[in-house]
């Protein structure tokens, strides 16, 4: 009679730990971090983020890359250290 309570147990245990995982697995299918939301990072974002860090205002050009992508904090951040003006192709 024990036996089969333990394996009763042992049973509803890892149905348990399967449903997690799943249930896991499909919140991260959903939205995986630093996905797009928004429209996207096109050339209009990225000049307004070059005005922005010339006037020194990192805080509000990492606030308006989150607004606009739905990036994570840590990943707009690294954006907006990165993005530098591009030169003009030479003539």
């Amino acid at each position: 009679m024990s036996n089969l309570i333990v394996i009763l147990l042992l049973t509803a245990v890892l149905a348990a730990a399967i449903i997690g995982l799943i249930v896991f697995a499909v919140r991260l299918a959903q939205r995986p971090r630093n996905t797009l939301v928004g429209g996207g990072i096109g050339p209009e974002l990225v000049e307004q983020v070059l005005e922005l860090k010339a006037t020194d205002q990192f805080d509000q050009a990492v606030f308006l890359v989150r607004g606009e992508t739905g990036m994570s904090h840590r990943a707009a951040s690294r954006f907006v250290r990165k993005v530098r003006p591009t030169l003009p192709p030479d003539v």
